[in-house]
């Protein structure tokens, strides 16, 4: 089984993606949107945690609705210079208020890790190559952040000493 970050974390990771055209095993799993779409009432009446894996070029509008069923959405990097996925997250953070796990997947970096937890993201599948040990030490990069973010509403002048 493979391990993710989660909340500054290493765990096993129980979630397992279903392609398409895949039976439904038990146990939680991550289902494309369109999948998403066309079951969701077959899902939904499961007694297991459904996620959605979404694209970093949907828009997250789109799943507002759906978002109140959904115990995580996992949002892609295709590549680490592609940074949409930052701007999803924060979407369903600040703007659908969404409480759930929002997973980042794809070409995930340490580097990156300080930052995307700064937009909402709260799990993290790294890519195969890299050390989760190490990755958690991103966390610990920088002791404060200037800006209001996901993490932090506020800036931090108006945090006081």
């Amino acid at each position: 089984m493979r391990s993710v970050i989660k909340n500054r974390q290493i765990v096993e990771d129980q979630w397992q993606y279903v392609p398409d055209d895949a039976e439904l095993p038990a146990g939680p799993v991550i289902v494309s949107r369109a999948r998403w779409q066309k079951e969701q009432m077959a899902l939904q009446g499961r007694d297991e945690w459904v996620g959605v894996y979404l694209p970093n070029t949907a828009n997250v509008a789109d799943l507002a609705p759906d978002l109140p069923a959904l115990a995580l959405v996992a949002l892609e990097f295709p590549k680490f210079t592609d940074g949409r996925a930052y701007s999803q997250a924060r979407l369903l953070r600040e703007r659908y208020g969404y409480q759930g796990e929002i997973r980042a997947v794809g070409d995930v970096l340490r580097d990156q890790l300080f930052f995307m937890a700064r937009s909402g993201f709260d799990a993290f599948e790294l890519r195969a190559d890299r050390n989760l040990e190490d990755a958690l030490e991103a966390f610990n990069d920088f002791s404060e952040s200037y800006q209001p973010a996901s993490d932090q509403p506020l800036p931090l002048y108006r945090r006081g000493r």
